[in-house]
């Protein structure tokens, strides 16, 4: 239950911080949510960070990298987790792997968001 409520809080908190760093950002370019684009790379940079200094030397609990990465980095962005994976399957060698995952997420991704807008429409 520990880890539940180590998410939650650092999931509520990464999501106000994406808020208050992306709303006046995303204004600025027109169609390039650059408020978007910059959480989200922020995040990779921060989940990347704070895996790497996790598995250094055990200079982070479990908790404090549970509360950080899944919680503050998953609140903040998913695309952080996301390119996290990819670096693990690049890391092995899985180039094949890591094409198809990247490419079918976007793919699929937009699709859904797509599939999402037309039916709500249907409930009209």
């Amino acid at each position: 239950m520990k880890q539940v409520l180590l998410v939650f809080l650092g999931g509520g908190l990464g999501s106000i911080l994406r808020y208050l760093v992306s709303r006046p950002l995303n204004s600025f370019l027109g169609n390039f949510y650059l408020g978007t684009f910059t959480v989200n790379i922020i995040g990779c940079l921060l989940i990347g960070f704070v895996i790497g200094i996790s598995s250094k030397n055990n200079l982070l609990s479990s908790n404090s990298t549970l509360f950080l990465a899944t919680g503050i980095c998953g609140g903040f962005t998913t695309f952080s987790a996301f390119a996290l994976e990819k670096h693990n399957f690049i890391k092995t060698g899985d180039f094949l792997p890591v094409l198809f995952y990247a490419s079918s997420s976007i793919v699929v991704g937009i699709l859904a968001v797509a599939l999402g807008f037309w039916l709500s429409k249907l409930t009209g």
